[in-house]
């Protein structure tokens, strides 16, 4: 048999890199994943789309408990994402530790590049219409339907990206700049859960214990994430 998971694309490093295999390689389950930005996600399951356990945002996971596409009492916390800032390997780095130098970083950049499909972006969207800057920005941004939008910089499309810093660290040949400005960053709380009409609902059930072990901790802070389990590492 073959577990189907549906997962958003911030915890895609930790998953891919550590936690998936290692369940494969505990467990010989086999894996089929279709990793999506939230809104994609969302428009599938809408579409009648279901899988055997999903990694999904809080907000759109108490959406399907409460219609009843996810087990409610299935759903476990696993980790946070921040938004934050990638460059170019190598270029200068212009100050962003302030709300202030940010917007000045945003205003110089000769692209931004940013995802209006995914949690991060939806929220840059609104942050630079609410700092003013979104004419400037977007009349030369490189707004892109879905994936990551470091590989706009690898492309050389863009100056900057933005993305929750677990998906920025998904593409190789950048650096990450840092995070946004304390003042107006937003963290992103992620679960798992298991689709109530799962064909493997009992193997699903390991997959979540899985996701939600000791290892499963380390992963997330490896990845750019905080783990939001009991026993995350401390710093």
């Amino acid at each position: 048999m073959t577990l189907n998971l549906m997962s958003t694309l911030a915890v895609e490093v930790a998953l891919k890199r550590n936690l998936l295999p290692s369940f494969i390689e505990t467990t010989g389950i086999a894996l089929d994943v279709s990793w999506n930005p939230t809104k994609v996600i969302m428009q599938r399951i809408a579409d009648g789309r279901r899988a055997d356990a999903l990694v999904l945002i809080d907000k759109s996971m108490a959406e399907l408990v409460e219609k009843g596409i996810v087990v409610a009492d299935s759903v476990r916390p696993i980790a946070t994402a921040k938004i934050g800032i990638a460059m170019a390997r190598g270029a200068d780095r212009p100050a962003i530790e302030s709300v202030d130098e940010f917007k000045g970083a945003l205003l110089k950049a000769r692209s931004v590049a940013y995802s209006r499909a995914g949690a991060s972006g939806i929220y840059f969207a609104d942050l630079i219409e609410r700092l003013g800057i979104a004419d400037a920005v977007n009349e030369k941004a490189t707004v892109i339907p879905e994936g990551f939008t470091a590989r706009q910089i690898v492309e050389g499309k863009a100056d900057l990206a933005i993305q929750q810093i677990s998906e920025l660290m998904s593409v190789e040949d950048v650096d990450i700049l840092g995070p946004l400005p304390a003042d107006v960053q937003s963290g992103t709380d992620f679960s798992v859960a298991i689709f109530a009409d799962a064909e493997h609902a009992r193997e699903a059930a390991r997959l979540v214990q899985h996701l939600t072990s000791p290892e499963a901790a380390r992963a997330y802070e490896a990845s750019g994430l905080t783990s939001r389990l009991s026993n995350a590492p401390a710093n």
